[in-house]
């Protein structure tokens, strides 16, 4: 797995990768073979079962993921969604894909809560001769083989996200002398290190003299990122200005309430989120905010896209593609409405 690396090499001029314009649709990397889940699997017609696992269940992205999913079921007749919240807990994923290859379902799509459990839950799902697809976080076989993946692109998320966070900073005309840079997420999540790495990249190669940059890893939770930032606040008592990225939501929004409890001004933060279902919270309140920007990822996008290509597999017999990219939009302040986001 790669190791922790959200630190100022990424900052630089270097050559990077150029930001994607994704659209929802099926398409191969070119650089794997999809591991062969249940890729004999007879085509079934009738009601079916399709089991969505969840990591953090209870996320709002994760909330609209479910519902994308159960919308596009019913709308395709006779499909039925079951949603497990599994928490953080890869135990749980195992006995959950368990019950649910007992009882006979039809597809299982899994966000699950610990990459690691990849080899074990794509043999599991070959030996049921169920299809199986890893949503959000990939997932891989004992041999390197990525099963079906349905979700984001991390690196050209990350890219957008430095992108407009050195925007924002240009413009405000700060230094990199008193300027720090926030990089909050899980260290041991692949698609947070590409989010992360995507956007310290993207910051420096159009930002030169990038301010430094403290990595904060966190368990992609609000209440951690929150926590764990007092520490390096209390650390960095000299510092004028904050540049905050993270994750997802829940980090970039933890760490910059954390900086608004600690007495920094929200003109002084430039917080660009990843979701912008936490971030247009203040921005519908009309409040003055150190989230300036947020990534627009949508999680109904992402589950009517799984529940498609799934049934798609179990009904048709085609196969589910190496991968299927969702859409995202940089939104703020004043276009996040007009661009779909659903402030709950």
């Amino acid at each position: 797995m790669k190791t922790w690396s959200w630190n100022n090499k990424h900052l630089t001029g270097a050559a990077g990768l150029a930001v994607l314009a994704l659209v929802l649709t099926a398409c191969s990397s070119g650089q794997a073979t999809p591991a062969p889940v249940a890729s004999g699997a007879a085509m079934k017609s009738g009601p079916i079962e399709i089991v969505y696992l969840q990591k953090q269940g209870d996320q709002q992205y994760f909330v609209d993921q479910a519902n994308g999913a159960k919308a596009l079921a019913k709308s395709l007749g006779d499909v039925t969604v079951t949603e497990v919240n599994l928490g953080t807990d890869a135990n749980k994923a195992i006995s959950e894909l368990d019950a649910a290859i007992a009882r006979g379902v039809a597809g299982i799509v899994m966000v699950a809560p610990d990459q690691a459990i990849g080899p074990q839950v794509i043999d599991k799902a070959k030996a049921a001769g169920i299809p199986l697809l890893a949503s959000d976080d990939g997932l891989k076989a004992a041999d390197g083989a990525a099963a079906p993946f349905v979700g984001f692109n991390g690196t050209s998320m990350g890219s957008s996200i430095g992108d407009k966070a050195a925007d924002l900073y240009t413009a405000a005309g700060w230094k990199a002398s008193d300027t720090r840079i926030i990089a909050v997420g899980k260290a041991d999540l692949s698609v947070c290190v590409q989010r992360l790495d995507g956007a310290a990249s993207s910051f420096g190669k159009k930002v030169t003299g990038a301010p430094a940059s403290i990595p904060v890893g966190t368990d992609n939770s609000v209440t951690d990122a929150l926590n764990k930032a007092g520490g390096v606040i209390t650390a960095n008592q000299g510092v004028k200005h904050w540049v905050v990225w993270g994750c997802n939501d829940e980090s970039e929004t933890g760490v910059v309430t954390a900086l608004q409890n600690a007495g920094v001004a929200p003109a002084d933060i430039l917080g660009v989120g990843l979701g912008a279902y936490l971030t247009c919270k203040d921005w519908a309140a009309g409040q003055d905010t150190g989230n300036k920007a947020s990534l627009y990822i949508s999680g109904n996008d992402v589950g009517s896209a799984a529940i498609k290509v799934m049934v798609d597999k179990i009904r048709n017999g085609v196969a589910l593609p190496a991968e299927t990219i969702a859409a995202t939009h940089m939104v703020d302040a004043t276009n996040w409405k007009a661009e779909g986001v659903v402030c709950t």
